[in-house]
């Protein structure tokens, strides 16, 4: 009812108006107006407020290794984290030039308030969340799907012999999907339900439950933190898609086509076979494509409000895709985790970038 209104309101009290009835909305969830702030989508250009603040907000997990994780000497790491670099990198020539926030349930309140400008926390992209969350996911950056860890001497083989088992689960999509899994194969099971993925993990290592679901990307970070390893295994099955992808808050689309082509550029990069070792040697190609990529060529990134050597930025201070991947969660990680559909679709995956011209 509130847009309807506005469209009807001279511009001039359009974008007042619409606070107020954000604000009234918000008071309607029970959400604390304290929570407001002039981040709002409402509050004029995401860009403009960016170069005033010098930092990007992001908010994260911070507890998953491999994706975002704060160590011991409060040093930041993980796929999402590199994200967030690449953005920084991209608007500031600065990839510390990022304050990184812990979210946990409350993720999509923060970014739809405009508490972070980027939610990149290996959140999965569903139907519900984009509409009714308003917020935009931007694009897919990593494909996953469910699956289910178990100890070896359980005698679970396979997801039918969960039946009659009790599963530590968190109360995200993973519960709906392992009940859509479950129902639609006749199985009774018993879901133990956590608040989060962290959570449902410590209730599996206390042996509350006999299996432990969550994306396979997770099971395989949390196998090798547990003391014996080799002990447990990670079912064969995929019960469910998790395309994992950042998300801003909607209304905002300069902002949203911003952080859209930035992960595009990490992709597009890594299909030139740019990378940050070999930067200053393709800066002298004279591939047309390469060069308008570089912005040695064209005006493509002031087409974003960037500078034309936005992704020079980006591939110098941390690197294209594959090297983000390789580092994290791939051969040069602890975790090794295979590419699989993360491969660029060139080499039989579904990663892909839109042309850059």
């Amino acid at each position: 009812m509130c847009r309807q209104i506005v469209l009807l309101l001279a511009p001039i009290f359009s974008v007042t108006f619409l606070n107020a009835c954000n604000k009234k909305q918000v008071a309607e969830k029970n959400i604390p107006l304290q929570t407001m702030t002039s981040q709002s989508s409402f509050s004029g250009s995401h860009l403009d407020r960016l170069k005033e603040r010098k930092k990007l907000i992001c908010g994260i997990s911070g507890k998953l290794p491999g994706f975002s994780y704060k160590d011991d000497q409060g040093n930041y790491s993980g796929f999402d984290v590199d994200l967030c670099r690449a953005i920084a990198a991209a608007f500031f020539n600065d990839p510390k030039a990022v304050e990184y926030r812990h979210l946990d349930n409350d993720r999509f309140t923060a970014i739809s308030l405009g508490e972070v400008d980027i939610l990149a926390r290996n959140t999965t992209w569903t139907l519900k969340r984009d509409a009714a969350f308003k917020v935009d996911f931007t694009s897919i950056t990593f494909y996953d799907g469910q699956g289910i860890m178990v100890r070896k001497d359980s005698g679970i083989k396979s997801l039918k012999d969960l039946n009659n088992k009790y599963v530590c689960v968190s109360g995200t999509t993973n519960q709906f999907n392992l009940y859509d899994q479950m129902q639609g194969q006749g199985s009774k099971y018993y879901p133990v339900k956590f608040i989060n993925n962290v959570n449902a993990f410590k209730g599996y290592t206390k042996q509350r439950c006999q299996a432990f679901s969550a994306d396979r990307s997770q099971l395989f970070i949390r196998k090798l933190s547990l003391d014996n390893p080799q002990q447990h295994r990670v079912l064969p099955e995929v019960i469910s898609k998790e395309p994992l992808g950042p998300a801003v808050v909607d209304y905002d689309a300069e902002w949203f086509e911003v952080v859209k082509w930035v992960t595009y550029a990490l992709i597009e990069a890594e299909e030139l076979g740019i990378n940050s070792t070999n930067l200053e040697t393709m800066k002298q190609s004279q591939n047309p494509r390469i060069r308008r990529f570089l912005g040695l060529e064209g005006d493509l990134g002031q087409t974003l409000g960037l500078s034309n050597d936005f992704t020079q930025r980006i591939i110098y201070h941390v690197g294209n895709y594959g090297e983000i991947y390789d580092r994290n969660l791939g051969n040069k990680s602890p975790f090794k985790i295979p590419r699989g559909l993360n491969k660029l679709w060139k080499n039989g995956g579904l990663i892909y970038s839109p042309p850059f011209r």
